[in-house]
């Protein structure tokens, strides 16, 4: 019988986290011959903390020290299960109002089990259920990171690990910053399956715009060494551009007759003054990104430590 944890964060959601307790339940009764459901659960700082048991799966509750964010919760929680748990067959990340269906976990472990669990499964939406504003939101979010990336994201947390990867994981400080992100950025193999996203059990979503705009700009800073090539492609192109046209003023001054505008020696500046500024920017990234390269860190999978404050293990009632 293989084991999955489920790794879920909450922060002053628990009507909905009982929610998902009870599909989940549902799903160990229908497959309890073939798989045992653990929950592991994130207590991200929440201000109304909650008791949960259960009476067919086995519950952790990580309290954190402080409210220290979604993907983070997620980078704890993978770390204290790869340190903690002795027998781990997947680990399944989802969120825990339901927007993430615990049915579709089932097609997630199908999915890794025909890939012979050499890849994470990731979940990718091929249906949603928020606003129009934010799905344009979300639109534009994968659009600007593939421009600054070169790389396309279509999908979030909700995704399956098998054991077998967990390591290669839980030691990428990338996923600090961008779980899904991180993924793509340490080439750890991973693939995809189209599932229609959930509605929230209770209440509204917390991803608005700030939050998105906080989450886009996350996954972009993973990207660090390649967004610093493409700033530096994108400047030659613009310091390129100014050279051309100040040598083309120059040229029909100096060679030619022809009548040249009094604002010519003014836009002259204004060029050479953009691709200063250009060079200078350039120039500050690349030593920032040079500085960065030297100090060497050594992966950690111990960081989970230093935010957990206590660990409840729900007793079956």
């Amino acid at each position: 019988m293989k084991k999955a944890y489920c790794l879920t964060p909450v922060y002053d959601d628990w009507e909905s986290f009982e929610v998902l307790l009870m599909h989940i339940e549902k799903l160990q009764e229908k497959y309890s011959k073939k798989y045992t459901f653990s929950i592991v659960v994130i207590n991200d700082g929440s201000t109304n903390e909650k008791s949960i048991n259960s009476s067919k799966i086995n519950i952790c509750t990580l309290n954190l020290k402080i409210n220290i964010g979604h993907q983070r919760a997620i980078a704890t929680g993978l770390q204290f299960i790869y340190n903690e748990v002795d027998q781990k067959d997947y680990v399944i990340v989802m969120d825990s109002d339901g927007e993430d269906k615990p049915e579709d976990m089932m097609l997630l472990l199908e999915k890794a089990e025909k890939e012979q669990n050499k890849k994470i499964i990731f979940a990718q939406r091929k249906k949603r259920q928020e606003s129009v504003m934010f799905k344009l939101g979300y639109i534009v979010y994968k659009k600007l990171f593939y421009f600054f990336t070169g790389q396309k994201i279509n999908f979030g947390n909700f995704s399956i690990i098998p054991e077998a990867l967990l390591s290669k994981v839980v030691h990428q400080k990338n996923i600090w910053n961008h779980y899904s992100g991180g993924i793509i950025q340490s080439r750890i193999p991973f693939d995809k399956i189209l599932l229609d996203r959930g509605k929230r059990y209770h209440g509204v979503s917390k991803m608005n715009f700030y939050n998105l705009t906080i989450h886009g700009l996350s996954s972009i800073s993973v990207y660090f060494d390649f967004l610093s090539l493409r700033i530096l492609k994108f400047t030659s192109y613009g310091i390129l551009l100014c050279s051309v046209s100040i040598a083309y003023i120059l040229s029909q001054k100096i060679f030619t007759n022809n009548a040249i505008p009094g604002w010519a020696s003014s836009l002259t500046l204004i060029l050479a003054g953009i691709m200063l500024q250009l060079f200078t920017v350039t120039l500050i990234v690349l030593l920032l990104q040079l500085s960065s390269r030297k100090n060497i860190s050594v992966p950690n999978s111990k960081i989970y430590l230093d935010f957990i404050e206590s660990i409840c293990y729900g007793k079956k009632k």
